[in-house]
């Protein structure tokens, strides 16, 4: 391993992920040299890493005070908790505001930025939202956190929008953002395990508003509203805005529900591949956002119909029997499920089997008994907290604990009948059982795919 140097002006990257990674790129552009540590003794990019930097110095293991000493600027990934102990007391002494990797993009950044967070759909809305873009014949990056880390678009030509994902983690150590358009899609309890509160969790989302030029924010959700003082304030909803008579909305026409921008019909929903109602929220956000930054209507649409929707987030994994089965790994969270299932519940014929469980992250899964209760013929419960989920659930509805995924895959086949959706939907991260989503989103999807 390359020797640690102990010299001044020392620059220092903590995490190497695919974000530390991408922030050791940038400064090698940029051929400023860095220092890198991990607590880990072998952290997943490192491969790649030391391939990539053969003569760059890093250090694993324990982070020793002594690194901090000679540092004036220190780079910290999302996945590191500012507040744990160690972190806490050695940021405090070496008196450095940590930075992270979408500070240094917007330090960069050139192009208008439409900066997108939220507990859940994030990924999507940024995607529709890039796709509206390309239809309307303009350059545009899309990343943060989904896809290409942020400083990784700096690499490419300067495009004529910035659509980035941004995550809580990434917002507590960002400061110079200055989007165009800013929006917190919706707010349910996440990583209350990291922000201890969910007020915390609120206020660490709420930073995204910070110096935008627009603040969007979803009326069916109050949290979302911007509490720093922003230029433009315009927001998005199923009913139409009172302040915005021509804003998008939906409208129900003869039991069919449509997208319409105040009262002209633009869209019967089921021309939509993106199912749920939860995905007629996204629509609707993804085109205040395209209409707030000039793009047409008709460009929109035709962008959102041809919209799938992105691996492991409510994506449709095939139909057999009459029982069509979803892939929502990406539901690390209550709100995300709960989202799943309102989307689905009030639009199937028949009944939900639940496929959940795994890392709970201090949720609250009681806030999950209401939907449950009413669209939710069986939970099956795999992971860590299942005995916690099937507690607070048991008397919403029918609960069974399965081993792993092929036992909860095999039941949802026994229990399901024609006209039934099986989700899986987790509400739970999912490294007690996979090494990430994904993982268990591919799991899930190869057995579901292979009865017969």
């Amino acid at each position: 391993m390359p020797h640690f140097n102990h010299t001044p002006h020392q620059r220092l990257i903590l995490g190497l992920g695919e974000t530390g990674l991408s922030c050791a790129r940038y400064f090698k552009r940029l051929k400023l040299p860095f220092t890198l540590l991990d607590s880990r003794l072998n952290p997943p990019k490192l491969s790649e890493f030391q391939k990539e930097f053969p003569q760059t110095p890093y250090h694993l293991g324990s982070f020793d005070p002594v690194y901090f000493k000679f540092c004036n600027e220190l780079i910290v990934s999302p996945g590191i908790d500012l507040n744990e102990k160690n972190i806490a007391s050695i940021i405090k002494q070496s008196q450095l505001t940590p930075l992270g990797d979408i500070e240094l993009f917007a330090q960069q950044a050139r192009a208008p930025l439409i900066a997108i967070t939220g507990s859940n759909a994030k990924g999507t809305v940024t995607s529709i939202v890039g796709d509206m873009i390309r239809q309307s014949n303009l350059k545009v990056a899309v990343g943060g956190n989904i896809g290409k880390p942020a400083l990784d678009l700096l690499d490419e030509p300067q495009p004529d929008f910035y659509v980035l994902e941004i995550s809580s983690f990434q917002l507590e150590t960002t400061y110079s953002l200055r989007p165009k358009l800013a929006c917190i899609l919706n707010i349910s309890p996440d990583h209350l395990d990291r922000h201890k509160t969910l007020a915390a969790y609120i206020q660490a989302k709420q930073r995204i508003y910070h110096a935008c030029e627009i603040a969007l924010w979803n009326r069916e959700d109050r949290t979302t509203y911007p509490e720093s003082k922003t230029k433009k304030t315009i927001s998005f909803g199923f009913d139409p805005s009172k302040s915005d008579s021509q804003g998008f909305c939906l409208q129900r026409i003869k039991q069919k529900n449509y997208l319409a921008e105040g009262h002209q019909i633009l869209l019967p929903v089921e021309k939509m591949l993106l199912k749920g109602r939860h995905n007629w929220a996204n629509a609707l956000a993804a085109l205040t956002i395209g209409h707030a930054i000039g793009l047409r209507t008709p460009e929109m649409l035709t962008a959102l119909c041809q919209f799938k929707g992105l691996p492991h987030r409510c994506q449709w994994v095939r139909e057999h029997k009459g029982v069509s089965w979803y892939n929502d790994s990406k539901a690390t969270n209550i709100g995300a499920t709960l989202a799943a299932l309102n989307g689905f519940g009030p639009s199937i014929p028949g009944k939900i089997i639940l496929i959940a469980g795994g890392l709970g992250k201090g949720a609250n899964f009681s806030l999950l008994n209401e939907a449950v209760k009413r669209y939710v013929k069986k939970m099956i419960l795999i992971g860590q907290d299942a005995p916690l989920l099937k507690n607070t659930l048991e008397k919403s509805t029918s609960v069974a604990i399965s081993a792993n995924m092929e036992q909860a895959v095999n039941l949802a086949y026994r229990t399901a009948t024609p006209g039934d959706i099986v989700l899986l939907s987790p509400a739970c991260a999912s490294m007690d059982m996979f090494k990430n989503y994904e993982e268990r989103g591919d799991i899930f999807t190869g057995l579901a795919q292979g009865i017969h």
